[in-house]
């Protein structure tokens, strides 16, 4: 949504609520007060209306902070003043905003607790963790109505995530309703991977298995367990445990099956089975083809049959799915046997080609189109989980 929509959604419900708030309050005035604060009110709502349609945005803010400096009755013409405050960056009023309201011995506690949700919000937005996490907490210890307490837990995760803390986050995620913890399936999933990850690397491999099984309830589909789990075997030696692991990705999520061909190499390695590994790389060729899986089999057919078979093989998928890739490893076939004549002249192509390959990121997150050379499980521009993935096409897989 257009930042200027956004201001709009957030300043029409501001009049309306600053033009209500007065119409109340002129109830309980007098004749001689009602006509000097309708005629300021009114002068400052058609003034912000004027800026608006104007596209003023700074200038209608204004008028509404002199028409709530008139009429300060109204709750949610100053929580939508303080949300704009927020978007539009200048947390610190916000919060001033907020501080002010909580201060006031007039606030019921349902608006109190409003008041002190959005206060959260703006110490999230601003960065003062320890106060947005305080806070959340005593609202959940207040036992909100549901709305409220989910909100509360939801932006508590969300604080967890951020600050990497994952074990509160999964604690926290047990406290949400069941209908809104499965919206969180993927985000819990790697909540556990993450932890098993942390675990692999002290090699304390049981408990990490036990956060790994946890992700798998979460997320039955997810592909990172299984790659974990691999690395949990490999780590022990258990290659044939590995490999099943490793062969599950392709039945999960097939684009990354890229992921697992050098664990597979290794695993195939240790126990001398080369056809078997053969055998898998055909089938993936139909069920999850990419550049890397083409590669693989080229190789092995250059093993068992030379090169010329591998490079005619090469040329072939290339016409079915073109890649940079491709192009360079049967540029280096035809300069590893072909004629010397030709040979100054491919390495020249091949120097191009593979600076063009170099220069180009491997993976993309699909929401916001962040990419680069290493594998995010967490996009670090746009947060979202499972959305990075190795690139498709010419320049990719």
């Amino acid at each position: 949504m257009p930042p200027e929509l956004e201001n709009y959604l957030l300043i029409v419900p501001l009049f309306l609520a600053v033009a209500a708030g007065w119409w109340l309050g002129r109830r309980e005035r007098n004749k001689a007060q009602y006509q000097r604060l309708s005629n300021n009110i009114s002068r400052d709502y058609f003034a912000g209306l004027d800026y608006l349609l104007n596209e003023r945005t700074d200038e209608a803010i204004e008028s509404f902070i002199r028409a709530l400096e008139i009429n300060s009755d109204t709750i949610p013409a100053h929580l939508a003043l303080a949300k704009l405050f927020r978007r539009k960056g200048d947390v610190e009023r916000a919060i001033q905003i907020h501080q002010n309201l909580l201060a006031r011995p007039d606030l019921d506690r349902s608006e109190f607790l409003r008041v002190q949700m959005a206060l959260a919000r703006d110490y999230y937005a601003i960065g003062l963790l320890d106060r947005a996490e305080n806070l959340l907490l005593e609202i959940i210890r207040q036992r909100p109505v549901r709305e409220t307490l989910v909100n509360a837990q939801r932006l508590l995760i969300s604080l967890y995530e951020k600050e990497a803390e994952w074990e509160k986050a999964l604690a926290a995620a047990d406290q949400l309703p069941m209908d809104e913890r499965k919206k969180l399936s993927c985000e819990l999933a790697h909540y556990c991977c993450e932890m098993a990850e942390a675990l692999i690397q002290r090699h304390q491999y049981r408990d990490a298995q036990s956060y790994l099984r946890r992700s798998e309830i979460y997320d039955p589909q997810g592909g990172r367990s299984c790659l974990l789990y691999a690395r949990i075997a490999m780590d022990q030696s258990e290659w044939r445990q590995a490999i099943k692991h490793l062969k599950q990705v392709a039945d999960r999520d097939p684009v990354f099956v890229s992921e697992t061909l050098a664990m597979l190499r290794t695993c195939y390695g240790h126990l001398r089975n080369e056809k078997e590994l053969n055998v898998y790389l055909k089938q993936c060729m139909s069920k999850a083809p990419s550049t890397s899986v083409t590669l693989a089999v080229a190789e092995q057919i250059k093993d068992e049959q030379g090169l010329y078979v591998a490079g005619s093989f090469i040329t072939e998928e290339l016409k079915k799915r073109p890649s940079v890739k491709g192009f360079n490893r049967l540029i280096d076939m035809h300069i590893e046997h072909g004629a010397e004549s030709a040979r100054d002249s491919l390495r020249v192509l091949r120097g191009l080609t593979g600076q063009l390959e170099l220069s180009k990121p491997i993976y993309r997150c699909n929401s916001c189109g962040f990419s680069g050379k290493t594998l995010h499980w967490q996009c670090p521009s746009c947060k979202k989980w499972s959305t990075t993935r190795p690139i498709q096409g010419l320049e990719g897989e």
